[in-house]
């Protein structure tokens, strides 16, 4: 049980710095869960109970010191406010967030070995999150383990889940790997997937058949004038006039 006075003196947003600032040495640490992020603030944006953050200093009052935090490359909590204020997050604060850890976290490997699966996995396992997923394109033979992996918490400890795309009834979402595009990128990218498997499109990927559709219907109205225009003609060479 949390002692009291101990939950008291926990400190606030301001009193602690955003993240751990160690940097990130693979900008795919970034894209990747910016990419998930994207397609959710699409997907859910009309709602306003959940968050999506990344390289984020993320504080919890089940480890050592409250002071020090773990940095995912990406997480997802529900149940809290989508912006808490018009700043922005410096930081996610379990206790601040009525105790709700995320529920959803990610990691993405690179060349600097992070503890993936052994010393994060334990700490967000003790902190409550419900589903871990691993990304390791490039150094999974190193590290003897799939390329992508999903774990789901079960009774405090985490069991890997089969198939691809993973489906998360909690969260209501997939998550699986895909090719695609991406800040003109191509390559396999993580993307959402609904539960019978399809996947949900990118921003970029929505903008483009809209341009499409516009495109179309463009066309569509100029071969009408143009056949309009044609009809007009004949008639006029037949003597017959459009306006009696």
């Amino acid at each position: 049980m949390v002692n009291y006075n101990f939950l008291q003196n926990l400190p606030d947003a301001d009193e602690l710095p955003d993240s751990d600032d160690t940097p990130v040495d693979n900008e795919l640490q970034a894209l990747v869960p910016g990419l998930l992020r994207a397609i959710l603030s699409y997907l859910w944006s009309s709602r306003q109970d959940w968050f999506f953050g990344f390289n984020m200093g993320v504080y919890h009052a089940t480890g050592e010191n409250p002071r020090v935090a773990i940095v995912p490359d990406g997480f997802l909590s529900l149940g809290v406010p989508h912006r808490r204020d018009s700043e922005g997050r410096k930081s996610y604060i379990v206790w601040l967030e009525n105790n709700i850890p995320p529920i959803f976290v990610l990691e993405c490997v690179s060349h600097t070995y992070g503890a993936e699966y052994d010393d994060k996995m334990k700490i967000y396992a003790k902190m409550g999150v419900s589903y871990y997923a691993i990304y390791n394109p490039n150094f999974y033979r190193r590290d003897r383990h799939e390329v992508f992996e999903v774990y789901q918490l079960v009774d405090g400890d985490y069991i890997r889940l089969s198939g691809e795309p993973v489906w998360m009834p909690e969260i209501g979402l997939a998550i699986g790997r895909g090719i695609g595009t991406f800040e003109n990128w191509q390559r396999e990218w993580l993307y959402w997937y609904d539960a019978e498997g399809n996947r949900y499109p990118t921003p970029e990927e929505i903008a483009y058949r809209e341009r499409q559709r516009a495109d179309a219907e463009q066309q569509r109205a100029e071969a009408e004038r143009q056949r309009a225009d044609r009809l007009a003609q004949l008639l006029k060479e037949q003597g017959i006039n459009l306006d009696d």
